[in-house]
């Protein structure tokens, strides 16, 4: 029998933060306390699961067969943002890819179907990506409570680091929050009839008669994730239920994060398993019209786990913003642009053709001399041969900035914009934008990587490349 279960763990917690208190203050509000993560003004739930996913396959040689993503902000409604991240990551053509949307549930909705996959041959491994940016309508508890992130998996059967044991959905017809077409922001009903009637009853009633059907109960786990609309109401399950709160209940990244939709169950469980040690079992509960349950063995493999980057040091590093910066970088907030002539919305066949030097990144490297040359040329600049290259991929390499220019004329939700010229590791140089830097603080010589991001958007369409962000300041 085939031990499926999750080989790696990526995450992409933006840098930026607002505090609530600053919330607050700007509608004369209770605060609810704490910060919440903003994704930057080129963010949104595709280049945060394209950058989580990324980081979950640093270091990893394995092939990846397909790809999930699950929001419930995709910023596409009729296009496959499945596809793009596959693009974005080079994956095989062949690779099975779909969207999950619509259902905080999708990431563990993606997992379950990921786990049969797998279990059955038709993959050997899947990525499983849950990204949300989503609006509250201002001066609600709801823009205060939502936060901005990522998280991936990769499910297999190659020396996971734990293994899946068992899993139950259970379906409840409820309506606590939820959009119609055309709604910019998250409607809700009235909170303790959602809290009390939706959340309590069904994932209470739920995992009793899970544990009750496998002879288990709440000592037989060494953490639970139970994911939950706030802190007080997820203690208050938890106990109803006999798990020690301060023992086994991972908390909700609430004060930190924020509630981050899709993406809070696996970066909730990505926390847990970064202090797991072999032996552990982790029950996880997840709530959107009704749950997903599912048991995890951690494995001997999970010292892999220690040598990655961990949650608290990506959440130490932030830059802190103002409100009216929020409003600016999600459109609720009007501003004056320098005025410029209006960029040209990019052809859609133009990019078609230049899809692969656009999406995973591809350069070319001469046959003869190993000149990396970007974009991708037909005769070397060095040695003068003509189409005798090979594909070079810049999207994981680091660079050093070679030079940078700052740019307070130029249209940008982000002032001052930063480009460079980068100067590869391995050879290659290309001029793109900085981004999660604060431009005083940039130097020749500084080390960038690449991050997914969006370049520009137009009415009906999102512009995506490349830009580089500095290393000392990655999440």
């Amino acid at each position: 029998m085939k031990m499926v279960g999750i080989l790696s763990v990526g995450l992409h917690i933006p840098m930026y933060r607002l505090r609530r208190d600053v919330i607050a203050d700007a509608w004369r509000v209770r605060s609810l306390g704490g910060e919440r993560v903003v994704a930057g003004y080129d963010e949104d739930s595709l280049t945060m699961a394209v950058n989580a996913a990324f980081d979950c396959m640093k270091g990893r040689g394995e092939q990846v067969n397909g790809l999930f993503f699950s929001s419930t902000s995709s910023p596409y409604k009729e296009k496959q943002v499945s596809a793009t991240i596959a693009t974005a990551l080079d994956l095989p053509s062949r690779s099975y890819t779909s969207d999950i949307l619509g259902s905080r549930r999708g990431a563990t909705i993606a997992l379950n179907l990921a786990a049969g996959m797998v279990k059955s041959g038709s993959a050997k491994s899947i990525m499983i990506t849950a990204s949300d940016c989503r609006l509250g309508t201002p001066r609600s508890d709801l823009e205060q409570r939502f936060g901005d992130a990522a998280a991936a998996l990769l499910i297999g059967d190659s020396n996971p680091i734990a293994v899946i044991v068992d899993s139950t959905s259970i379906f409840d017809e409820f309506s606590d929050e939820w959009r119609l077409e055309g709604d910019q922001f998250v409607r809700s009903w009235e909170e303790r009839f959602t809290i009390a009637q939706g959340y309590m009853r069904v994932t209470k009633q739920s995992i009793s008669e899970f544990l009750k059907a496998h002879a288990l109960t709440s000592k037989d786990f060494s953490k639970v994730v139970l994911c939950g609309p706030d802190p007080r109401s997820q203690a208050i399950l938890a106990k109803s239920l006999g798990f020690d709160v301060n023992t086994q209940l991972q908390p909700l990244l609430f004060d930190t994060v924020g509630d981050s939709g899709t993406g809070a169950s696996l970066l909730m469980l990505a926390a847990v398993l970064e202090r797991a040690k072999a032996g552990d079992r982790i029950l996880l509960v997840n709530y959107g019209d009704g749950n997903d349950i599912l048991i995890f063995e951690v494995t001997e493999h999970i010292e892999s786990l220690r040598t990655r980057e961990g949650m608290e040091s990506r959440l130490a590093r932030k830059i802190y913003i103002n409100y009216e910066n929020y409003l600016c970088w999600r459109d609720l907030l009007p501003v004056e642009f320098p005025r410029r002539p209006e960029s040209q919305m990019p052809s859609v066949s133009s990019r078609w053709r230049e899809r692969k030097r656009i999406f995973p990144l591809y350069a070319v490297r001469c046959r003869k001399c190993r000149m990396v040359q970007y974009p991708p040329q037909r005769v070397c600049i060095n040695c003068g041969s003509k189409d005798d290259f090979d594909d070079y991929k810049l999207s994981d390499k680091r660079a050093n900035i070679f030079t940078l220019a700052t740019d307070r004329l130029t249209t940008t939700k982000a002032p001052v914009a930063v480009n460079a010229l980068l100067e590869f590791e391995g050879g290659g140089r290309m001029i793109c934008e900085v981004t999660d830097c604060d431009s005083t603080q940039l130097r020749i010589g500084t080390s960038v990587e690449m991050t997914f991001r969006k370049l520009r958007q137009f009415p009906g369409m999102v512009d995506y490349f490349w830009k580089a962000r500095p290393i000392e300041t990655q999440e």
